[in-house]
């Protein structure tokens, strides 16, 4: 059964929502983007001198540290995004929220290390050793937000209480 649009808008929040905890698990504590913090992705001796004064010198910082709530929203936006995805194919899927949730982590992961490919080791030259450490951290938000949208979308939630009206039968009434 297909979700509703409001389902679909609920998976995709839910799905933001948990693609921004694996960027916060990953990225924001294991990184070391910001001024003054080393981290896996930020160590000097192993990383571009490029990627590092555009992260940490050049101004205008990157919004995602300068603003970044808008990079979070735009998080949870591109997540509804997906939800709508996962809505139009989510049939033609095996039956299954780990078997949907994999489908559709595949295609946001492909998504962010496109990304990933074409602007941190194109054009900044990274490594590719910190590259393929990064893919494995948006693999892991992916992960999140696949199974939450899966998870959401193909819950069945019981009636609402008011939903159904009672009928009286009053031909079974007696009276006087």
């Amino acid at each position: 059964m297909t979700p509703s649009v409001s389902r679909t808008v609920v998976a995709g929040l839910a799905g933001g929502l948990a693609f921004v905890l694996g960027t916060s698990l990953t990225f924001a504590l294991l990184s070391g983007s910001r001024r003054g913090q080393t981290g896996l992705l930020f160590d000097p001796a192993t990383q571009s001198p490029k990627v590092i004064a555009v992260w940490k010198e050049i101004e205008p910082l990157p919004r995602v540290i300068e603003s970044p709530l808008i990079i979070l929203g735009g998080f949870v936006l591109f997540a509804i995004g997906y939800a709508f995805v996962y809505r139009s194919v989510a049939a033609a899927w095996p039956a299954g929220i780990v078997r949907r949730g994999w489908r559709l982590a595949l295609i946001v992961w492909l998504g962010t290390v496109f990304s990933e490919l074409v602007g941190p080791f194109n054009v900044l030259h990274q490594p590719l050793s910190l590259s393929v450490i990064a893919w494995a951290f948006w693999a892991v938000a992916a992960v999140l937000e696949g199974y939450a949208i899966a998870f959401v979308a193909e819950q069945r939630w019981p009636a609402p209480m008011g939903g159904r009206t009672a009928t009286v039968n009053h031909a079974a009434r007696s009276g006087p």
